[in-house]
């Protein structure tokens, strides 16, 4: 339990030592003996679209006739003398 505490109490210290200073950028007091305190520039990320071109296969497609052997069935119906 005493882990646990200790480690939410860390936890909120290092968000709390952290301010944004501008766009972008971030000041961070690091844990020494007393503090540091250092500035930290994220990254700047531009997500966007573009045209781009493709080529794609032209694939054509012969048609031929074949023959093939398709089973042909005769169905007789029974008789009605046959059912009685």
């Amino acid at each position: 339990m005493r882990v646990l505490t200790i480690a939410g109490l860390a936890a909120i210290v290092a968000v709390a030592g952290c301010k944004k200073t501008g766009d972008r950028e971030y000041e961070v007091e690091k844990p020494v003996v007393g503090t540091q305190t250092d500035t930290i520039h994220t990254p700047d990320v531009d997500v966007g679209m573009q045209k781009d071109t493709l080529t794609v296969p032209d694939v054509d497609v012969k048609k031929k006739k074949v023959e093939v052997n398709v089973p042909d069935v005769d169905v007789q119906k029974p008789s009605e003398k046959d059912t009685n």
